[in-house]
């Protein structure tokens, strides 16, 4: 099994005249460049490594757009906790049958925008009155289910969703649906354990500090099998770090790293507001960076100190967190635009070996994809998975370009979707622009959609 690229991107950069071939689990076994294509073997113009979304809440897929109204009354403001309250609402009679259409939704439309990996940070656990289902890992296996039927690798972290709040503060009603404890947790990994293959990892997610104590978390890293990924929501609002201040007397990061072993394997989602001290322990932990630009500009967080970061040797990814977009092109625009707002300069994400800012946006988001989805993904290179993005090479956009200029064409130049063809794990998902599995995935989401119709 083979494919031959005219252009290929490897991790050492653009190369010529590739050939990948990959084996019947859906590993790439060997990556020669300079190669001459063998007849019988598909030829593609331009090949890319597919992209990890690291942070999906899948269910949010349905409430795009349905939250754009602004609040009634005089003084009254829209913010993240604002949105939160529509979306605890939402959230509350959601059924396993529909969290899965939903999923499978999304996962379609992620693979046709060149997302090959997600990393689902999966919360709604019980039944809405609270109980367990039968299975307590009844939602989760939905939405792996939901991934395989639409093709896409996932890592599945179940989350540990205790408290409403700093000080152990109880749940709201509206809540429920959420709770676990670390043994609830461990439990739902443990039933999810024969589901783990090729295309599927499962790790775990405190919720943040807010919804889980430090105990517990401590608790949940230490029992989780080594190198399984471990994602926490962090700092994603100034009044998130205010609360963590006046409940700890310390910043939210300081306040982690003081008492848990943060390393490689941990992502820390939003990190929107840190300051000098807590960028240099991310980043000198070798911990990921989640940043999810277009939930973070809808939700009004803030902007992530990029520049800072990657100074001090941060390594990040990309996220498409409540999908109100499911493009890995508009999150690394939306990364980029927002450092140029907020420093009134450009090219603002770049290296001194990597001076092109698509080329620079999209390896870097490669990398620290990969290693917070605990998959051996985010790379044509021998061992990872054959995760492939074939552009479509006739498209203008790509017309009369240098190589090099290619990735800065695909981010930086108009919202046209350039990618025609995607392979997951060896798979064609996606040919010509259109998912394989689309029009009965879309019926399914469009009776979803009739039934969701009034979550008020």
């Amino acid at each position: 099994m083979k494919l031959f690229a005219r252009h290929a991107l490897l991790p050492q950069g653009w190369r010529r005249d590739v050939l990948l071939a990959w084996d019947a689990h859906g590993d790439l076994t060997s990556v020669i460049d300079n190669a001459v294509p063998p007849d019988g073997v598909e030829l593609a113009e331009y090949v890319l490594p597919g992209m990890v979304n690291l942070h999906s809440h899948s269910f949010q897929r349905a409430l795009g757009g349905r939250t754009e109204f602004a609040a009634d009354g005089p003084g009254s403001h829209d913010s993240f906790w604002t949105w939160r309250d529509l979306m605890y609402r939402f959230a509350r009679n959601i059924t396993p049958d529909q969290i899965e259409a939903i999923a499978a939704q999304l996962f379609s439309e992620c693979l046709r925008h060149g997302y090959t990996s997600v990393c689902e940070f999966h919360y709604v656990q019980r039944q809405p009155n609270g109980a367990w289902y039968d299975r307590p890992a009844e939602t989760a296996e939905r939405v792996i289910a939901a991934a395989g039927l639409a093709g896409i690798g996932v890592t599945m972290l179940p989350v540990l969703y205790s408290y409403s709040g700093f000080n152990d503060s109880a749940l709201k009603p509206e809540q429920q649906r959420f709770r676990t404890d670390a043994d609830d947790v461990l439990r739902v990994i443990e039933a999810l354990a024969p589901l783990r293959d090729g295309q599927t990892e499962v790790g775990v997610a405190p919720h943040s500090l807010r919804a889980a104590s430090m105990a517990q978390i401590a608790q949940v890293a230490a029992a989780l099998p080594a190198g399984r990924p471990i994602h926490l929501h962090i700092a994603e609002q100034q009044a998130e770090v205010d609360q963590c201040l006046a409940a700890t007397g310390m910043r939210p990061v300081r306040y982690l790293y003081d008492r848990v072993t943060v390393d490689a394997r941990w992502c820390l989602v939003h990190a929107t507001h840190l300051d000098a001290s807590e960028i240099s322990h991310i980043a000198a932990s070798g911990a990921v960076a989640g940043l999810c630009p277009t939930t973070e500009a809808n939700l009004g967080d803030g902007l992530f100190p990029l520049e800072a970061f990657l100074a001090a040797g941060g390594r990040f990814g990309i996220g498409s967190d409540s999908h109100v977009s499911q493009s890995p092109v508009e999150e690394l625009r939306w990364l980029e635009y927002g450092q140029r707002l907020r420093q009134q300069r450009r090219n603002i994400a770049v290296s001194s070996e990597r001076r092109q800012v698509g080329d620079f946006l999209w390896q870097g988001a490669l990398q620290g994809g990969a290693q917070a989805a605990g998959r051996p993904v985010g790379a044509l290179t021998p061992g990872r998975r054959a995760d492939v993005l074939v552009l479509d090479g006739a498209h203008p956009k790509l017309w009369g370009l240098a190589l090099h200029e290619v990735l800065g064409s695909l981010v930086f130049s108009g919202n046209d979707n350039l990618v025609r063809d995607v392979m997951v794990g060896g798979r064609w998902v996606v040919r010509n622009a259109q998912h394989v599995a689309q029009q009965a995935i879309a019926a399914r989401f469009k009776q979803t959609m009739t039934e969701l119709r009034e979550f008020q």
